[in-house]
């Protein structure tokens, strides 16, 4: 995933969260994710309002020596389509 774009939730993903993190579910294609760490939460919540997901993972206190494990993680929920590039 590249972090210096703009991403946001697809459309028809619906976020619950919960102790453990979050349940994304995509009513499109009827996958449902398991985010497993709240911080991770933190970041998918703020995509929207973020210039780009890097931007994201600054606010949410991520630190650079713990970006790649991040990128990976919303990398894996790009290819399941739960996040989308934002369009200008």
């Amino acid at each position: 995933m590249d972090l210096d774009r703009a991403w946001d939730l697809h459309p028809q993903v619906s976020v619950r969260p919960e102790p453990f993190g979050a349940l994304l579910y995509h009513f499109g294609t009827r996958k449902l994710s398991f985010l497993k760490d709240r911080t991770l939460l933190t970041v998918v919540q703020s995509l929207g309002d973020s210039p780009t997901a890097r931007a994201a993972c600054t606010a949410a206190g991520i630190a650079d020596s713990d970006l790649a494990k991040y990128s990976s993680a919303l990398g894996t929920l790009e290819r399941s389509s739960m996040v989308v590039e934002r369009t200008p």
